[in-house]
């Protein structure tokens, strides 16, 4: 499922250092639309042509590419191959990319490449009309503002700390005249979308900005999605509670990186499988309720079919490419249940990570959620008062596990990459 968010706002309403850390916390991918700009800014400032002059500007366009890359997850601007993310940060590019996006023929030169990136992946994009004109559909749009003074003193801030020599009322100058550049403008000029959610961020902290946006976010990724009751999950919890004492008894269970642990439903929970209880150990720790896909030969006996289907099991042909519990897998997720799976397919013998099955990447493309990884370990073998270890990792997003079509290729690298964070955590938590 492939999301896309548009954030519009004023310059220095900190739009793209709130997109980055959006980004990184989604795993989605972030795209600088303002550092296309500022390239041709940068293009046309060495030609020493006005960046103003769309007569003089125009002519150069067919001498420019300007491109992204992604180095170790941070975005480079590349402007006919040379890297420019550091020379397009300065007033005066600043100003210039507000002159060149002015221009119409501008705008139509980068509009193809900003909206192929959002068609191919899950995206945090900025700038200044991206939810007017460039991704008018944007499943998310958000309007970011702050007063002129705060946004001048961020912009001061965050200059001086590059080590550059600037005057705060030069800046607060260069950001009116640019707010009223870009909201005169005729071409695209910038507004608010009229179903975007306005946001103030005047005293708001970057993580404040970040959370508010995830939630609406989340509120448009689980539209889809129903929300069990709270009294299910209230009775849930209690007996979750429950069952849990004999083993706490039993063993010594120790819990990792509880930080991770989802807060909602409607994700996939895939771990290592050595125990019939791997199972109850995940779920002692997650509060939602989990559905689990079990092998059918366990159903053949009815009490313990039963029970199983009591704990939202349901069951799954190994042997084949069983569609239909794939299918219901999916709507457990769409009713709000979480899916606990063990994508190695059945018990391992011998503590050793085997492969994984094509079933969790399956429906976690399909249906457009998390994996997060849980890894079980304990020193064979099990004893009373044995030390079973409980890790949960950072979630894996549906643009991570890189699952650009269904071909077989793709799910079995997905599901390697799944089974990697499995194994690093039960080697090398």
């Amino acid at each position: 499922m492939i999301i896309n968010v548009a954030l519009d706002g004023p310059s220095g309403a900190g739009k793209s250092t709130i997109a980055k850390a959006l980004a990184r916390r989604l795993g989605y991918v972030y795209v600088d639309t303002g550092a296309m700009y500022r390239a041709i800014g940068l293009y046309v400032t060495r030609a020493g042509v006005p960046t103003d002059s769309k007569e003089e500007v125009v002519p150069l366009l067919e001498n420019i590419t300007v491109e992204l890359e992604y180095v170790d997850g941070v975005q480079r601007v590349l402007l006919n191959g040379e890297d420019v993310s550091d020379q397009i940060r300065t007033p005066e590019i600043s100003m210039a990319a507000s002159n060149v996006s002015a221009i119409p023929e501008v705008r139509t030169f980068l509009l193809e490449l900003q909206r192929s990136i959002a068609r191919k992946n899950s995206i945090i994009m900025d700038g200044r009309d991206i939810g007017t004109v460039i991704l008018p559909n944007a499943d998310v749009k958000v309007f970011m503002t702050a007063s002129p003074e705060e946004r001048a003193k961020r912009r001061y801030e965050e200059l001086i700390a590059k080590g550059q020599d600037v005057n705060y009322d030069d800046i607060l100058r260069d950001i009116n005249q640019r707010d009223y550049n870009d909201s005169h403008r005729a071409a695209a000029p910038l507004k608010k979308a009229d179903d975007a959610y306005e946001l103030d961020t005047t005293g708001m902290s970057i993580d404040e900005v970040v959370d508010s946006i995830e939630k609406l976010i989340d509120k448009r990724l689980r539209a889809d999605f129903k929300v069990i009751p709270a009294w299910r999950r209230f009775t849930y919890g209690i007996i979750r509670f429950i069952a849990s004492i004999p083993f706490y008894l039993i063993f010594n269970i120790k819990y990792e990186g509880t930080e991770n642990i989802p807060k909602t439903g409607s994700v996939i929970l895939a771990g290592n499988h050595q125990t019939w209880f791997d199972p109850i150990l995940i779920a002692i720790k997650v509060k939602y309720i989990s559905s689990y896909m079990a092998k059918a030969e366990l159903f053949k006996f009815p009490p313990l079919g039963l029970l199983i289907r009591m704990v939202h099991g349901f069951p799954t042909r190994r042997s084949s490419n069983d569609v239909s519990s794939l299918t219901r897998a999916e709507e457990f997720i769409r009713k709000g249940y979480n899916l606990t799976i063990f994508p190695e397919g059945t018990r391992s013998k011998d503590g050793k990570i085997g492969r994984a099955k094509s079933g969790v990447a399956l429906v976690a493309s399909r249906c457009g959620v998390p994996v997060y990884p849980v890894g079980i370990s304990f020193k064979r073998k099990l004893h009373f008062r044995s030390t079973i270890t409980v890790r949960f990792g950072e979630p894996l997003s549906p643009e991570e596990l890189k699952i650009s079509s269904m071909s077989k290729t793709d799910l079995r690298a997905a599901g390697e990459r799944i089974m990697s964070r499995i194994a690093e955590l039960v080697h090398n938590g």
